[in-house]
Order: C-alpha cells, then structure tokens, then sequence
C-alpha cells in the first residue's frame, strides 16, 4: 500500500494520529518514572521519532 493512500485518507490518517499522541503520552509518563540519564534520552529520542512521523502526511504530499 502506498503511503499516500494512508496519509490521505482522513480515517486512517486520523487514527495514526491517535495512536501517535497515546504513545508520546506514555513515553511521557514513564520519562517521570527514569531513573537514568541514558533511559531518559531514550525516550526523547522515541518521543522526536513520533513527532517526526506525525509530519508525514506533508512530508509524503511534497508539503514538507
């Protein structure tokens, strides 16, 4: 399938969406819960990952 067939398609797109901020929201709690510097780092790096996907819609239609 290609990706501007899920980018564009406001059901599907929206959906992603969703599952992106649920899972910055739980990286975000657990970030609280670190006890190392590495850990903590880590989960910044999954949280820009996420961020970073949620502009592929722009990225993908030339946008971006």
């Amino acid at each position: 399938m290609s990706l501007k067939k899920i980018v564009n398609d406001k059901e599907q797109w929206d959906a992603l969406l969703e599952f992106y901020e649920d899972s910055i929201t739980q990286y975000h709690k657990s970030m609280e819960q670190m006890e190392t510097t590495a850990g903590m780092y880590r989960t910044q790096g999954a949280i820009a990952a996420l961020r970073k996907l949620k502009q592929m819609r722009d990225i993908v239609n030339g946008h971006g």
